[in-house]
C-alpha cells in the first residue's frame, strides 16, 4: 500500500494550521491563520468569513492577499484530498499551495510598511517547505503519478 498520498495531505494540512503571518505591534500579537486572524491582547479569533463577510468596511487592502492565499490554499487542500481517495494532480497542488505561501509575502510586506509593526511570513516558509519537499520530485520528473 502506497502511504505517500496520506503523508502528503498531512503536510498539507499541518502547513494549514501554523500561523501563517506573525505579526508583532508593540507588545501585541497577532496570528494570522488559514481559518482566521488570532489576536493576543484581548485574546480573539475573527475568523475568514468574519472577517471578508462581515467586518470589510474600513479594513487595509493588502489583506486581501490572505483572501487569496486560504482560497488557494483550500484549492491544494482538496487536491491532497483527492490523492487519498482517488488520484491527485500533483502539478495543481503544488502550484495552489505555492501561490498561496507567495500570497503571504504581500501581506507582511504590507504590515511592515506600518510604522511600529513587524510581520514574518511564516506560511510561506511553511507551504514553499512542504511544496519542495513532497511535491518537488513529481514536478521536477514530469509525473503526476506515485
Amino acid at each position: 500500500m502506497n502511504h505517500a498520498p496520506r503523508r502528503r495531505l498531512g503536510a498539507v494540512v499541518v502547513a494549514g494550521l501554523v500561523p501563517w503571518t506573525v505579526l508583532l505591534v508593540g507588545r501585541d500579537l497577532t496570528l494570522v491563520f488559514s481559518f482566521g486572524l488570532v489576536n493576543t491582547d484581548p485574546l480573539a479569533l475573527v475568523t475568514v468569513y468574519d472577517y471578508f463577510v462581515r467586518f470589510t468596511e474600513g479594513l487595509p487592502r493588502f489583506l486581501e492577499a490572505w483572501g487569496t492565499g486560504v482560497l488557494l490554499y483550500l484549492l491544494g487542500l482538496t487536491s491532497a484530498v483527492a490523492g487519498v481517495v482517488w488520484r491527485e494532480d500533483r502539478r495543481l497542488t503544488a502550484f495552489a499551495l505555492t501561490a498561496a505561501g507567495l500570497s503571504q509575502v504581500t501581506v507582511a510586506l504590507g504590515f511592515n510598511r506600518r510604522l511600529g509593526s513587524v510581520a514574518v511570513p511564516v506560511g510561506t516558509v511553511v507551504l514553499l517547505a512542504v511544496v519542495w519537499w513532497y511535491y518537488w520530485p513529481a514536478l521536477r520528473d514530469g509525473g503526476t503519478a506515485d
